[in-house]
């Protein structure tokens, strides 16, 4: 099989229309003509089937417009789930049109990419597998790694966890100041060339390490933090940048770790040694408390539209460009559906408008990661 035979493919034309229009642009996305009297649009059905959902670019590579998060099935959000669980819920996302799947060697480590490589292994060809390099994990703690030499290594190790001969997207999970990150890319681009990897990718880099890896090996997508809480990406150039240089976007934490949800409060207690949220700012008693009115404001547009605080954060997203394609975290099959649910929503221009008012008038407490966290993302 040839390499561009392995991007995924609109199912059929009427997909293939429902893909080209999610790509046309804020105007047409936004525009009230699209909503039916109920608010969803008249060309999607609410069964979330796989020939219903539209598809969006991540550069060259083509992917469901929604992708899975597969992280928290097994790691850093509290105890993972039990395995035949998780599996269960990747296929059924699949068979609800996801083809997009998000794991890293490090969330286990290792567990997730075994369980991501046989959850996926029944339809490999029919979807998107994105994975990440950049830690030393073996050693008494995680450190930083991004030599050349040792990306090269754990590829094949994930490529054995995965099941599969190609990664379809290859991340540097965090950059390493240590390592130029020309010769980063100039190794993934040995891995492109020799087919293992299909698609370049970086994880919370700034808009100077984007271009410098860009000139090297063209980028398929920019992965970092981005939700209605958390906007730093609107900011500090990043998303103009995608834009511009045509890479496609993929926000992590697009619930906001779940606090977008409505489901977490100052009396949420965060296991220290198995969930990374307690060592977030925005995650302490107070903060949690003090940004409440954001899921209000949540709450109250998804009571005018018979949706949930998750759904309008998730479609606010889908709204913003049509190069964006969160992968929402999941462990569970109603949660998933409830997710999935956020793709029959779309808001009218004065909606967003009025939401982006609303929230322009709210105060947000704390930071999103501490200072040691941040401090690895350039």
């Amino acid at each position: 099989m040839k390499n561009n035979d392995r991007d995924i493919k609109p199912e059929n034309s009427r997909r293939k229309f429902i893909g080209q229009s999610a790509t046309a642009g804020m105007s047409i996305l936004l525009a009230p003509t699209l909503l039916s009297a109920t608010g969803i649009p008249e060309e999607y059905d609410t069964d979330f089937g796989v020939t219903k959902m539209s598809t969006r670019k991540l550069g060259e590579l083509e992917v469901s417009a929604l992708g899975a998060g597969c992280m928290s099935i097994s790691a850093n959000y509290g105890a993972p789930a039990k395995p035949e669980e998780g599996i269960k819920t990747m296929r059924n996302a699949y068979e609800k049109g996801v083809t997009f799947f998000d794991t890293a060697e490090v969330y286990g480590p290792y567990t997730n990419e075994k369980l991501v490589g046989e959850a996926l292994a029944p339809f490999r060809n029919k979807v998107a597998i994105a994975t990440k390099f950049g830690f030393e994990i073996g050693g008494p703690k995680i450190a930083l790694n991004s030599k050349p030499e040792h990306i090269k290594k754990v590829v094949e190790e994930s490529l054995v966890r995965l099941r599969t001969d190609r990664i379809d997207l290859l991340y540097q999970h965090r950059v390493d100041p240590k390592v130029p990150i020309e010769d980063v890319a100039g190794a993934v681009k040995d891995l492109i060339a020799a087919g293992k990897v299909l698609h370049f990718g970086l994880s919370e880099a700034n808009t100077s390490t984007i271009r410098k890896a860009h000139a090297i090996q063209p980028l398929s997508a920019i992965q970092s933090e981005y939700s209605f809480i958390e906007r730093s990406v609107e900011k500090n150039g990043v998303l103009d940048l995608c834009e511009e240089l045509g890479i496609g976007f993929v926000p992590w934490g697009p619930l906001g770790m779940g606090f977008l949800t409505g489901k977490l409060n100052a009396q949420t207690p965060f296991d220290t040694k198995l969930d990374l949220r307690s060592g977030f700012d925005r995650f302490t008693p107070q903060n949690l408390a003090a940004n409440m009115p954001v899921v209000n404001l949540l709450n109250r547009f998804a009571s005018e539209k018979n949706a949930t605080a998750s759904q309008i954060a998730l479609a606010w997203l889908m709204a913003k460009k049509p190069f964006i394609v969160s992968i929402t975290g999941t462990r569970n099959i109603p949660h998933l559906n409830e997710n999935l649910g956020a793709y029959n929503l779309r808001f009218t221009a004065l909606e967003i408008q009025e939401l982006e008012t609303e929230f322009s008038k709210l105060k947000i407490y704390g930071g999103r990661m501490n200072t040691m966290q941040m401090a690895f993302c350039q």
